[in-house]
């Protein structure tokens, strides 16, 4: 059995302000529909492959938060073979936390998303409603429009004539997206926080222009009934490192994380830190995909600067952790800086002109723990086997992938309801990769999980091998969807009453707060 601890421990753990990892290893779904405000998504049916990086330092104390259903147990069990010496499993689960009068909360991304919310509040950021833009651009006046969504989603829809610009980009790249100095700047998402957030940036970096969040981003202008644009590419130029006017930016950038205490840190400094066995330190660097694949600095995780903003707890397991950000420019990392200061983190940046010294001096990596995956068969051995009959499969993909198409035959299965779910024969999984398939398979007596199999292959690629293939709308059925969160889950689909749901959910956020939630936050405009 593992350490048990009460809610009420926890909760004064969370409040002291020390280190502590409290992981949420329920499903996504299950966490998404009501969980504590600083808790972490870790679910277990992916534990070993999100943990080691949201936990790096192994000896820091984690609470394990379940249903009260056992599931919070196993994945202790799991940590503590990964090396994890201070696990601890809330003993009651959710149930517990809610007897103690504790606020629960649904949706995702808490913490960033009410400090969205704050800064609107404390900054008085300047909105502008999707009518009066739209009204703008029927009479050709001159607006840019910036998204502040990464390219993936501005792909989904934009509004129209937007460039994708996404927030963590905003300061370096603004200058050449702008024509002039008194052209209005419009900010959107999809919704509120980015807009916020990526509004306020351009104020407080001092550019000369009218700046405005767009009020409810795409949400708030198909509310409107106006029409979005959809499978755009536009996006944000190169910037030369060499250009003259980059001084300027590094200077406002400087002055703005200063202003909110963010200081430099040597590599010399950032290498004692990462070996430190008794604090834990992530170096996030901030800048593109295409940048940080190029070439990043040892023991970086790729943080691009407007996510880590928008969903910190995808980056970050550890409450109470140092964070060091840094880029290769001097304007994104210590823009970013001076959200994560007022967001209450302990936070420092370490400059380009210390890369070349950080490679040298900082230590290497402790590579992740390697997950062993199933074997893989391919849809035609797959087919030979449906066809003698000799086969059970269980399809361990999201519960929507499952629904939307699935080998004829096979069941749903996640790995927390893994038991009594396959007898003794030849078993194949379906999964999305074989480390998946594994730890779904780990949970099966032994002499089953010896012999089974994954299947790793598109949709596609089964037709093509004779496997039929069947949809299932309604199975699994909605409460045994639990990796699925349903809350507002079709508001990008034209559900206009899901779209408000969601809007009135984030404006809700703060009155929800307690003190100590509200008081972790230091927003200084």
């Amino acid at each position: 059995m593992s350490k048990t601890i009460t809610a009420g421990q926890a909760k004064q753990w969370l409040d002291e302000g020390g280190e502590i990892a409290f992981l949420d290893v329920r499903e996504h779904g299950q966490y998404g529909e009501a969980h504590p405000f600083f808790v972490v998504s870790v679910p277990y049916s992916r534990l070993e492959l999100d943990a080691e990086r949201l936990v790096p330092r192994k000896s820091v104390p984690v609470v394990l938060l379940d249903d009260g259903d056992g599931v919070a147990e196993r994945a202790a069990t799991r940590l503590k073979a990964l090396g994890y010496g201070q696990v601890h499993v809330l003993r009651g689960g959710v149930a517990a936390w809610k007897a103690e009068g504790y606020g629960m909360f649904q949706g995702v991304h808490l913490p960033s998303k009410t400090f969205g919310e704050l800064v609107e509040h404390a900054y008085h950021t300047p909105r502008l409603q999707a009518p009066e833009l739209a009204a703008m651009q029927a009479r050709g006046e001159a607006v840019v429009v910036l998204d502040g969504r990464p390219l993936d989603e501005f792909r989904k829809m934009n509004i129209p004539g937007a460039v994708c610009c996404p927030n963590g980009e905003l300061a370096l790249r603004v200058h050449a997206l702008v024509p002039d100095d008194t052209t209005p700047v419009v900010v959107n998402c999809a919704g509120r926080t980015r807009s916020i957030i990526g509004a306020q940036t351009l104020i407080n970096i001092g550019i000369p222009n009218p700046v405005y969040a767009l009020e409810n981003g795409t949400q708030g202008w198909y509310l409107s009934d106006l029409a979005l644009e959809h499978g755009n590419d536009r996006r944000y130029p190169q910037v030369d490192a060499a250009e003259p006017a980059l001084q300027a930016r590094r200077d406002k950038a400087r002055e703005l994380a200063g202003r909110h205490g963010v200081a430099d840190v040597d590599a010399a400094t950032l290498a004692g830190w990462m070996r430190q066995a008794d604090r834990t330190t992530f170096l996030l660097d901030v800048r593109t995909g295409e940048e940080f694949a190029a070439g990043t600095l040892p023991g970086a995780q790729h943080a691009p600067g407007g996510q880590l903003l928008q969903g910190t707890d995808l980056y970050v397991g550890v409450k109470g952790a140092r964070l060091v950000v840094t880029d290769d420019d001097g304007v994104r990392a210590r823009v970013v800086a001076s959200w994560l200061a007022q967001m209450g983190r302990e936070i420092h940046v370490l400059p380009a002109a210390e890369w070349a010294r950080a490679r040298a001096e900082l230590p290497a990596p402790v590579p992740a723990t390697a997950v062993p995956g199933l074997p893989v068969i391919g849809p035609g051995e797959l087919a030979g086997m449906v066809a003698a009959g000799e086969v059970q499969i269980l399809d361990v993909r999201a519960s929507m992938a499952y629904r939307q198409a699935h080998i004829a035959g096979a069941r749903w299965a996640i790995r927390p309801r893994m038991a009594g779910q396959a007898r003794a024969g030849t078993l194949v999984l379906v999964a999305a990769n074989a480390e998946l398939a594994a730890l779904a398979a780990g949970e099966l007596p032994d002499e089953i999980r010896a012999g089974a199999r994954a299947l790793i292959a598109p949709v596609a690629q089964w037709r093509e091998a004779g496997l039929a293939v069947e949809a299932t709308p309604d199975t699994p059925s909605d409460a045994d969807c639990i990796d699925f969160l349903f809350f507002v889950h079709d508001r990008h689909d034209g559900n206009k009453e899901a779209a408000r749901r969601y809007l009135a959910w984030e404006t809700g956020l703060i009155g929800q707060l307690d003190a100590r939630e509200r008081g972790a936050y230091r927003i200084s405009p």
